[in-house]
């Protein structure tokens, strides 16, 4: 860890991360690219003056600050919204497009879906992409990577999350520079001959023949989905239930091709290529081949930003292992961080990359920590604690940052991780073999058996473990804020563990008594927390009553159907809420000193003692809104996702001549009321 402080490349990693935030959330630089061009040169000119006249110190601060300035210019220069050839700017009321087919989605229940290029606008080459939703057609062949469509449907905004705590997948796609989503059916596109060349593109033809000739040999459906998944980097055909029995069973990182499948890779062609060593030169050589390889399944994987991410950084450890020198990985996985942030700024923020990097760097500090711990004799029980500590190590890595986003553990990871990743490695290399042999057409059916068979007992494997549900913690909350000192207690407690001073103890003492003061302090926000909120449910009505830890549902969805809805478990999980009771719909709720009304179906609203009240409309009540306003007066009139679109639109008119506030929970979301 000390030596890590002291390479430089560490230090400019930090302030490229934090210059690409500031970018990213504050949007520091606005100026354009002239000025940013100018702003680079003139501080290289001035930091060639400290480098002569200055002392060491005043040097390094100041080239510190630039590697903060050169995070914020590459998030700016990578932003296609800066760019005058961006389509936003380039869209006119009736204008006409042509998508380029980019990546291919994991389809939804009613619109397949698809990452396009905007390559033009009426008549201007642009540059921009969006989220393209085509309508299920069982008649229509789908689009695949490379195929050109011309549209005149106009471009969408996306829709932030209407439910609080629901995953934000307009801010995922900000991430991806993506920012519209059109919707089409196939009487609204029509298809143009393919005339660009990709590398994309090229590796998605090479991939659909390597499928073609895996189908000749009857794979099942979920056998073929998890040799597509492990070998060809796509998951779109893993079904529902076979995601999340892998998911459960802390094994999904088998299905996406990542930082454990290369590594796994690159062990075997080391190992392969050894005797090249001996040859003059061999070392280069072998560093040269390997490299050349895992970029070739690199490229037959799709080229994807997780297989991408995930070949460069054992590039860089590929070359490094050839240097021979000590702590090598280590500034190999550095130095790769930061040409990857250099090169796709937003890899930042893509959960794969911040989970690959911390799994790594937890094997390569805390796995020699733990195996010292027992020196076995026999060798299978040596290879046996290996693994189990390089899994232990591994998880210790990413364990805060998973409860953060996904709020479950698998406690039988370590199962999953000891039956199944000693195995891996035969998997892949007799996967790579039937693949080449299927598309030779030689591969004999005998083979393809057994390797469909080997795949079908991973799968029932990882589903009975899925299914030992008391040994799957579900809504597990953490906060940003709790992360961050959870990992820098981690940190701290592996200063600990290599050097016990006096001062690291107080560190690491100072820290737990921190977190200690954060959880504190958020049971105690949790539990003087009181509101009223009336969800957005498209076709349903859903409002919800909440007391600190407690959360009442007034709905007519029974309680099974209430417990499958994820709006309101995201909602429980964010707000830390423990208990949940589903209550009888009345027509008047009291909440502090606010009435609400709630008129349903049946419209009925004229109840006696009832003044300035908040009116939910639910179900689609036929009701004169007109009369309604000049009798009772209300506060507030709020329409929730279970009435007809044509009533929203009508009720909103009224309301704005009335000047009565007026909210659609499908607009603007839920709706909370404040204090």
């Amino acid at each position: 860890m000390k030596k890590l402080l002291e390479y430089p490349p560490f230090h400019f990693l930090v302030c490229l991360i934090v210059g690409i935030t500031l970018q990213f959330y504050i949007q520091i630089w606005l100026y354009g690219f002239i000025y940013l061009l100018s702003s680079l040169i003139g501080f290289l000119i001035i930091l060639y003056f400290l480098k002569r006249t200055q002392t060491r110190k005043t040097f390094s601060a100041a080239a510190l600050l630039f590697f903060v300035f050169i995070g914020i210019s590459a998030t700016y220069i990578h932003n296609p919204k800066n760019y005058a050839s961006y389509y936003e700017h380039q869209l006119t009321e009736n204008f006409t497009a042509v998508l380029t087919i980019q990546k291919v989605l994991k389809p939804g229940n009613y619109y397949t879906k698809y990452v396009a290029k905007v390559s033009q606008v009426d008549s201007t080459k642009t540059t921009g992409y969006i989220l393209l939703n085509i309508q299920k057609d069982s008649l229509s062949s789908p689009l695949k990577v490379g195929h050109r469509i011309f549209i005149k449907t106009p471009f969408k905004e996306l829709i932030p999350p209407l439910n609080p705590h629901q995953f934000d997948y307009k801010q995922y796609l900000a991430k991806q520079y993506i920012y519209h989503q059109v919707f089409l059916n196939k009487q609204q596109f029509k298809q143009l001959e393919n005339t660009s060349f990709s590398l994309v593109g090229l590796s998605a033809n090479l991939r659909e023949k390597i499928q073609a000739s895996l189908k000749k040999y009857h794979f099942s459906n979920n056998e073929f989905a998890v040799i597509n998944a492990l070998l060809l980097g796509q998951r779109q055909e893993i079904s529902k239930d076979l995601l999340e029995s892998y998911t459960n069973a802390g094994a999904i990182h088998i299905l996406a091709i990542s930082g454990l499948h290369i590594g796994i890779l690159l062990l075997l062609l080391s190992y392969l290529f050894k005797p090249i060593e001996k040859l003059p030169y061999g070392v280069l050589i072998k560093a040269v081949s390997i490299v050349l390889l895992l970029w070739c399944f690199a490229f037959i994987a799709g080229l994807s930003a997780s297989v991408v991410r995930a070949v460069t950084m054992f590039t860089f450890v590929a070359i490094g292992q050839s240097f021979k020198r000590k702590k090598i990985i280590e500034y190999s996985l550095i130095s790769s961080m930061l040409f990857l942030l250099l090169i796709k700024p937003m890899f930042l923020f893509d959960v794969g990359f911040q989970l690959s990097y911390l799994a790594v760097f937890g094997i390569v500090w805390v796995q020699p920590l733990l195996y010292n711990l027992w020196n076995p004799k026999f060798w299978l029980l040596d290879k046996g604690w290996s693994l189990f500590t390089v899994s232990i190590a591994a998880q210790a890595g990413i364990l805060p940052i998973s409860l953060y986003y996904f709020h479950q553990f698998p406690g039988l990871f370590i199962i999953s991780n000891l039956i199944i990743i000693p195995f891996l490695s035969s998997i892949l290399l007799l996967g790579i073999v039937v693949i080449l042999l299927a598309v030779l057409n030689s591969l004999p059916q005998f083979i393809a058996d057994v390797y469909g068979s080997i795949i079908s007992l991973m799968n029932r494997f990882v589903d009975w473990v899925s299914h030992q549900e008391d040994f799957l913690l579900k809504e597990i909350p953490m906060s940003l804020t709790t992360m961050v000192v959870w990992y820098v207690l981690i940190v701290l407690l592996y200063r600990v563990w290599i050097r016990k001073t006096s001062k690291s103890i107080i560190f690491l003492l100072t820290s737990i008594i921190v977190l200690q003061g954060f959880y504190f302090y958020e049971k105690y926000q949790i539990s003087n927390k009181v509101e009223f909120i009336v969800f957005h449910k498209s076709r349903q009505s859903v409002l919800g009553k909440r007391n600190g830890k407690e959360l009442s549902i007034f709905s007519s969805l029974n309680d099974s159907v209430l417990h499958q809805q994820k709006l309101l478990l995201s909602y429980r999980v964010g707000e830390h809420i423990s208990s949940k009771s589903i209550d009888s719909v009345f027509n008047i709720i009291s909440y502090k000193n606010k009435q609400i009304l709630i008129v349903d179906s049946l419209g009925v609203y004229q109840i006696n003692g009832i003044q300035n009240p908040t009116v939910i409309l639910q179900n689609s009540p036929k009701i004169n809104l007109n009369r309604l306003i000049t009798s009772l007066k209300p506060q507030q009139i709020i329409a929730d996702g279970s009435n007809y679109k044509s009533y929203i639109n009508r009720w909103k008119e009224t309301c704005c001549k009335q000047k009565t506030p007026f909210w659609h929970t499908g607009q603007n979301g839920a709706f909370i009321f404040e204090e």
